[in-house]
Parts: C-alpha cells; sequence; structure tokens
C-alpha cells in the first residue's frame, strides 16, 4: 500500500512539474552602416538644365526604367547609393503648353498622395532656396514604397520631380536610420538645386 501512495505521489509530483518555456526573443533587424560623415560634390552636367550638389557616396546614372512611350527623358536621372540599397529617382520637364505648370503640380500632388492608403500621415512642407527653386517635400510616415519625395520649380521653365526608394520590402522601423541620413542629403540637394539657362 504504501508503494501506491509513493508511487501515486511521485506521478502527482511529477505532472505538476512544467518545463520552462523560453519566450521567443523579438524581431531585430540587420545594422545599416551609414557613412561617417555627410560630403558634396556638385553635379553640373554640360547641358542638363539644373545643377546641384550631391553626396560623394552616391554615383549618378540615367534613368532607363522609369521612362515610358517612345518620347526620350534625357534629363531624367537615378542618384544611387549603393552601400544603402537606395536611389532618388529625380524627373525633370520644361514647363510648356503641353506641360502646364498646373498639370505637373497635380500630377506630383498625385503621386506623392498615391500612398495615402497604406501611410500612416503625409507631411507637407514648402522650401525655396537662394538659387531661385522652390517646391513642397513630402514625408510619408509608414510601411509605404517611397517615404520622402519632393517636387521643385521655377515656376516658369523647369520642373523637377524626386522619389526616395530603397530596394526592399518597406518598412520603415528598419529603414529608418538609411532614411534619416539620406533625408539630410536630399535636403541638401534641393537647397543646392540651380536652374540652368537654356
Amino acid at each position: 500500500m504504501l508503494r501506491y501512495i509513493t508511487g501515486f505521489l511521485l506521478l502527482i509530483s511529477l505532472a505538476a512539474c512544467k518545463p520552462h518555456v523560453f519566450p521567443p526573443k523579438p524581431a531585430g533587424y540587420f545594422a545599416i552602416d551609414t557613412p561617417a560623415k555627410h560630403e558634396y560634390k556638385v553635379f553640373d552636367q554640360p547641358g542638363f538644365p539644373y545643377s546641384f550638389e550631391y553626396p560623394v557616396y552616391s554615383t549618378i546614372a540615367n534613368d532607363t526604367v522609369f521612362q515610358k512611350g517612345d518620347v526620350p527623358h534625357p534629363y531624367w536621372i537615378n542618384v544611387n547609393f549603393p552601400g544603402l540599397n537606395g536611389a532618388i529617382n529625380i524627373t525633370y520637364v520644361a514647363i510648356s503648353k503641353t506641360h502646364p505648370l498646373d498639370s505637373l503640380l497635380s500630377d506630383a500632388w498625385g503621386l506623392s498622395f498615391f500612398h495615402h492608403e497604406k501611410a500612416e500621415y503625409i507631411d507637407s512642407k514648402p522650401f525655396n532656396n537662394s538659387y531661385g527653386a522652390m517646391g513642397m517635400i513630402y514625408v510619408v510616415e509608414g510601411n509605404t514604397a517611397s517615404r520622402y519625395q519632393f517636387f521643385a520649380t521655377d515656376s516658369t521653365s523647369n520642373f523637377m520631380r524626386g522619389s526616395l526608394y530603397f530596394d526592399v520590402t518597406p518598412n520603415a522601423d528598419s529603414l529608418k536610420p538609411a532614411t534619416d541620413f539620406l533625408i539630410q542629403d536630399i535636403q541638401h540637394m534641393l537647397f543646392t538645386l540651380r536652374w540652368k539657362k537654356p
């Protein structure tokens, strides 16, 4: 009888013991190494209607991906950041009767607010520089394809639009270090933007 009671108590004590369960670690992100400091050089390509200062750790290439139709766009460029897997897509249009300013402004607004469904909010900030360029900067918060967009114009002859993209799945938290670093570079580009006479 004592054996049965001892066995029963041993069985109860084993059933009462639960193995220690370790909680899963929270999701983490790879570290993003940004350059140590912001440094710039001048983009002043012959024949281009604009110039600006851009980061020394980036490269500039003609945009061949986003061009549509048979009309070439020789002033569409990408400012590529190979170390961060990102790029600023820049498009340029000369203001004319076929491309009036109000239509270009409407397109720029529509493209920026295209992300409104995934965005937490969209903040717009006007800017102007001492070289006659003015426009709007759109900061799109949330897991959107492009968190930072802008347009710049002189309101009579030149219109430029740009968007910052990363070649990864959008995740605002993991991209924040790279985005915050590049936003300063984009602002520097805009405040050094000059229109060149044709």
